[in-house]
This record gives C-alpha cells, sequence and structure tokens, in this order.
C-alpha cells in the first residue's frame, strides 16, 4: 500500500476535515446492507408483533423513519456527500423471545457508496422504536450495528465474514 493510499482522505493538507471530493471517480452501482438489534423484554416483542403498542404500528414508523434518515444521511454525518438513492429496503424480523432484528439495504448508481446511508437507516429505524417503546421499557439495549456488505466502488466489495455472496441476496 502507497502512503497516498493509506492515509485517512477525509483531511486536508492542514489537517483539516475536507469533504473528499469525487469528481473524477466513476460512476458504478453501488448497493450496502448493514444490520442493529434492540434486546428488550419478551412483553415489549410480544407487544410490538401484536400491534398493541400506544403509539401505533412500531414496524411502520420505523420503516419510514429509516427510509427517511438513508434519504437524508448527509445532513448528519458531516463529510458524507448528498446522494440520490435508487432503493432503500428495510426488512424486520426476531428470534421469538427477546431481540428484534432491523437490516437495510441501500442503493445508488453514483461515484460514492452508501454504506453511511445503511447504517443510519438501521440506526434511525431503531432509535424509533426505542421511541416508540419506552413508556413500556425504558432498558432496551440497541446494537450492536454493523455493515454486513458493500458493493462496487474503487476499493470494491466487502463482505462481513460470514456473508459470502453466495449467501447475499443483492447478488441474485
Amino acid at each position: 500500500m502507497s502512503p497516498d493510499e493509506d492515509r485517512l482522505t477525509h483531511f486536508n493538507e492542514q489537517g483539516r476535515a475536507v469533504m473528499v471530493d469525487v469528481s473524477d471517480k466513476p460512476v458504478t452501482a453501488r448497493t450496502a446492507r448493514a444490520e442493529t438489534r434492540i434486546a428488550m423484554a419478551p412483553e415489549t416483542l410480544r407487544r410490538i408483533r401484536e400491534g398493541s403498542i400506544a403509539k401505533g404500528d412500531v414496524l411502520a414508523v420505523a420503516q419510514v423513519a429509516g427510509i427517511q434518515a438513508a434519504k437524508r444521511t448527509s445532513d448528519w454525518i458531516p463529510m458524507c456527500h448528498p446522494l440520490p438513492l435508487t432503493g432503500v429496503n428495510l426488512t424486520f424480523s426476531d428470534n421469538g423471545t427477546d431481540t428484534l432484528f432491523i437490516a437495510a439495504e441501500v442503493k445508488t448508481t453514483g461515484k460514492t457508496g452508501v454504506e453511511m446511508e445503511a447504517l443510519t437507516a438501521v440506526s434511525a429505524a431503531a432509535l424509533t422504536v426505542y421511541d416508540m417503546c419506552k413508556a413500556l421499557q425504558k432498558d432496551m439495549v440497541i446494537g450492536p450495528t454493523r455493515l454486513v456488505f458493500k458493493t462496487g466502488g474503487k476499493s470494491g466489495d466487502y463482505y462481513a465474514d460470514e456473508c459470502r455472496p453466495a449467501e447475499n441476496p443483492a447478488s441474485d
């Protein structure tokens, strides 16, 4: 790895933060998937599944929050470029007992990746679940939150250790 490849790209020659110039990068299809989880009491998960939380349909509201967050990531993360997203899909599952799983897959065709948009989407969705259920339970635990995979761009594809391309639903 050359010294230029090893340096952090969000700093200028004075060591100050900079938004990376992507003008000369080629446009490529890019996808990222992130996930998080929320540990909660079995009663809280049961009520989410039943739709009996007083504030309404928790997963429907979290779905919209995640999509909105992905679209507005550059408003929250200072060095992120505003991106024209071509797709945002959030999915929810649970272990049937005490953990809600949230995943987001974000797509664009552009000059920079959508990892931050996917991570922001699952984070906002999880915070929305917390907000809607906090009257019932305040000690829910969010995380870990992580990038599962990303495709496209100069740095190539990335897959978390257990996520191989053959298992990647985006590659179908």
